[in-house]
């Protein structure tokens, strides 16, 4: 633990659409308890502002990526995340984050992880909550990491530079298959759901089967406490039936209402969090509803559109745009990997604290 009135070494970075503190594994306590005991105080929670500490009053601005050297074959670094709840005393592993994901090549050059080349630094990262790996390209003009670019993604003002991040086997990565029931589609509380692991577990169901449109603001959809309860009824009940026990106090399965697209995308979709409306979609989330598209009997089969080939790029449209997942398929039609394209920028390199 640290010394009162000492800082701890933090960068603190945007990745995608969330954003949150970037920490090397050596500089914060060995001990999960007291690490996040401490970062529950450097983000100010519980408190439903976190005015004393660095969180944003928001489950998307309350994360942690802890990246330590990596001794796995192949791998850079390792990606360690941590949602710390905001109005809670609760720091949970118990998913990943690939918004977050975005900023970690970045930051494991920048603190001399991975030497970076001259024009793009590939950085291939193991994402400890779930056991798997991806692959983020980084632009590095003369070995330095820039944050400045043209590319532009929904949920975020202006741009910065592209960071493509590709997946490989995360089919089963938190409830240890895809269909962790076996099933396109269960009956929960009186409504079909598919329950589907891709890298993020959810629960993908018609919004218009709980009450929804699928095309609300977030505020509105925050507002209807009828409707978040009836969603929270069936995650309760979802969670054990993908292997993931008591869900009670975890942030897991997320809840994906789904429609059918109007702006010219695969489906339109409304994301909890578990308990909140997502301003956007976790990249991840993306990624498993983008797959539900293409399991036959799914409700999301039911509305998506879905373009021919074994590559196929499904845009995913969320409450403030659209999020593009292209996905590769083997020769059995089976999702072989995903690929899509954040940005991240760094805030602050400093000290932080507790």
């Amino acid at each position: 633990m640290s010394e009162p009135n000492s800082g701890v070494r933090c960068m603190w970075m945007r990745g995608g659409t969330s954003k949150g503190g970037f920490f090397l594994a050596a500089d914060l306590p060995a001990d999960p308890a007291e690490r996040d005991a401490l970062l529950l105080r450097v983000m100010g929670s519980p408190d439903p502002r976190q005015i004393d500490g660095m969180g944003g009053a928001d489950p998307l601005t309350s994360k942690v990526a802890i990246v330590s050297k990596s001794e796995r074959p192949g791998i850079d670094v390792d990606y360690l995340f941590l949602q710390v709840f905001v109005d809670q005393a609760l720091v949970t592993d118990a998913q990943n984050c690939g918004n977050i994901l975005a900023g970690v090549g970045p930051f494991a050059i920048e603190r001399g992880l991975v030497a970076a080349e001259d024009g793009e630094t590939d950085v291939a990262i193991f994402m400890v909550n779930t056991g798997q790996a991806a692959v983020a390209t980084i632009r590095t003009p003369g070995g330095v990491v820039t944050y400045a670019g043209d590319a532009r993604i929904d949920g975020v003002p202006g741009t910065a530079a592209p960071v493509p991040v590709e997946f490989r086997d995360t089919a089963g990565s938190s409830c240890g298959a895809l269909l962790p029931t076996g099933n396109a589609a269960d009956v929960i509380e009186g409504v079909r759901c598919t329950l589907i692991d891709n890298g993020m577990p959810c629960v993908v169901m018609h919004a218009e089967d709980v009450g929804a449109t699928g095309y609300e603001d977030r505020d509105t959809l925050d507002g209807d406490t009828a409707l978040k309860a009836r969603i929270e009824a069936i995650r309760l009940k979802a969670g054990p039936m993908m292997n993931l026990g008591d869900v009670a106090a975890k942030s897991v399965p997320k809840m994906m209402l789904v429609a059918p697209p109007r702006g010219g995308g695969a489906v339109t979709v409304r994301s909890f969090i578990p308990h909140r409306a997502h301003a956007t979609i976790g990249v991840l989330g993306a990624v498993s509803v983008a797959t539900a598209c293409l399991i036959d009997g799914s409700p999301a089969a039911e509305v998506a559109n879905i373009p021919e080939g074994h590559r196929k790029t499904l845009s995913v449209e969320h409450p403030t745009g659209e999020m593009s997942c292209v996905l590769e398929l083997d020769d059995q039609g089976q999702v072989a990997s995903a690929a899509l394209l954040r940005t991240a920028r760094k805030l602050m390199d400093g000290e932080v604290f507790a």
